[in-house]
């Protein structure tokens, strides 16, 4: 397949430059454009801290990207690599479309940035990103569970740990998925006759002395105070140095207990743009390519960026700087783009790109929210009717804008759904991390999976005093259990541990297997 421009990413830069060149193109915009995005939506991410705290349904934050970018070749696949020597994508479709190849004349970079967790230890196994709608949706979920199963247990540390919800990140993303969480779970309590007075908990860890540095201190300051009055607790100056599945360890020494742990943080650049600026000997700025002022990348007419995987010089008022990676630049950058790249086939100049800065807003919840708009700024309702007003008319799409109008209006008169959409997943092979100390299992203990240990160390100890140091490699399995499958010993992190768990049905299949070749794995092989 063979397209005079391809556009690689359906984020807001990707799909408002697809739909601006299909327009500007028309019919024969389908058989000289394609968008390559790994789903077939864009999300309108301002709003998913709302889906993730119930007051918004996930359909209401996605627009489908055919009927959004008409006249244009809507292509569903994750973009493995890029060949730039040879102008082609290779992009996996899927289960039955892997190793895909699509060629171009012209190439739009728009892939956004990428999650990486790995940088504390524990925040990839039990971090919960708020990137897409599947992550909000896992949230809102896990945070109905966990009211749920407080309701059930009658222990009150552990009902305590199952009300405290930890946010990392005093970013736009942390302070309204916070806010919330909030809200969602203080609204929801009354519905729970068990939970008594047993207080919700929400924590909001950022490692900075101010909330929402990017508005201003006096806008971030109001947060604060906003947020503490309404019972939040906030740690600011604080970082985190690992993640357990019962704790938060603070890089001063603290932890607070929790199950529930919500990552805003660990944006990362897009492999596949680090990989290509690579091939081409590029300079990136934090990972992010630069170009000139008409988004066109410098000593390569044929290669074009934007949106938060793009440097884009900006002009603020006679400072030239580079735009930040919000929604709202990559917007217009999609469309300036879009029409350089009419410009360019028609054989005119591409113009720069210009934009006056509107300004930020955050909701805060219990409709309140600080804004700043052309220089001017606002607190309380007034800025969270501003907030609500101008992201409805920001969403792309009438029925979209319809639907989030009613679902607001419902969420003013009745109480947030706490109906469970997504069951728990069920992962036969699962990664987790241990703090030193931290008990994988008690002896007497249902065996309910297997552990392979990727690094540190595991103690097991006897109850007659024995003990055993199991190293990195070694497996925890079948030679460890008693004739009713009940571990014979307790186990233990001797240092900071990461393993994989073996369970469900890939543990039920592995038993059947050794009782059949009667062959046990051996711990420490």
């Amino acid at each position: 397949m063979h397209y005079d421009v391809v556009i690689a990413g359906g984020g807001f830069a990707g799909a408002y430059c697809a739909k601006t060149l299909g327009k500007l193109l028309g019919k024969e915009g389908s058989r000289r454009v394609a968008l390559v995005a790994e789903w077939n939506v864009m999300v309108f991410h301002p709003m998913l801290a709302e889906v993730a705290g119930s007051s918004l349904a996930p359909l209401d934050v996605v627009n489908p990207l055919r009927q959004l970018c008409r006249h244009v070749d809507v292509l569903q696949g994750g973009i493995q690599r890029i060949d730039w020597a040879r102008k082609i994508l290779s992009v996996d479709g899927g289960r039955f479309t892997r190793d895909h190849e699509i060629s171009f004349g012209q190439l739009v970079l728009a892939l956004g940035s990428v999650t990486d967790l790995s940088r504390v230890p524990g925040m990839a196994e039990y971090g919960r990103p708020v990137k897409s709608v599947a992550d909000a949706l896992r949230l809102r979920s896990a945070v109905i569970n966990r009211l749920e199963e407080a309701n059930l247990v009658q222990d009150g540390a552990l009902r305590a740990r199952l009300l405290t919800v930890v946010v990392v990140g005093g970013g736009y993303t942390g302070v309204e998925t916070a806010g919330q969480l909030l809200d969602f779970m203080t609204e929801s309590r009354r519905y729970y006759a068990n939970l008594g007075d047993t207080p919700i908990r929400v924590v909001l860890v950022h490692g900075h002395d101010r909330l929402l540095t990017e508005i201003g201190a006096e806008l971030g300051d109001y947060a604060r105070r906003i947020l503490e009055k309404r019972g939040m607790e906030l740690r600011l100056n604080t970082r985190v140095a690992e993640i357990a599945a019962d704790r938060v360890v603070f890089s001063d020494g603290g932890l607070i207990e929790a199950h529930t742990i919500v990552t805003t943080i660990g944006n990362a650049p897009n492999p596949v743009v680090v990989d290509l600026c690579g091939q081409l000997g590029l300079a990136t700025e934090r990972g992010r390519v630069r170009t000139d002022e008409t988004l066109r990348v410098p000593g390569h007419p044929e290669l074009w960026s934007a949106g938060d995987c793009a440097a884009v010089p900006w002009n603020d008022r006679g400072t030239i700087k580079t735009a930040p990676p919000t929604a709202q630049f990559a917007q217009r950058q999609g469309v300036r783009l879009a029409r350089n790249i009419a410009a360019t086939l028609r054989g005119d100049e591409p113009r720069p790109f210009r934009y006056r800065y509107l300004g930020q807003m955050a909701a805060i919840g219990e409709h309140d929210a600080v804004a700043e708009v052309f220089g001017f700024r606002f607190s309380g309702f007034f800025a969270w009717w501003m907030w609500r007003t101008v992201y409805l008319a920001k969403l792309p799409g009438v029925l979209r804008r319809l639907r989030v109008m009613i679902d607001w209006t419902f969420e003013l008169i009745f109480p947030r759904d706490l109906s469970i959409v997504l069951p728990p997943p069920e992962d036969v092979l699962r990664a987790i991390h241990l703090v030193k100390d931290e008990l994988l299992f008690e002896r007497g203990a249902h065996c309910r999976a297997f552990f392979y240990l990727r690094s540190g160390s595991v103690r097991l100890n006897a109850p007659d005093g024995e003990t055993r140091l199991l190293p990195k490699g070694s497996v925890l399995d079948q030679a460890l259990l008693d004739d009713t499958g009940r571990w014979r010993w307790t186990a233990v992190a001797e240092e900071s541990a990461d393993l994989t768990a073996i369970r469900g049905r890939a543990l039920k299949l592995l038993q059947t297997e050794l009782k059949l070749t009667a062959r046990p794995l051996v711990e420490g092989r």
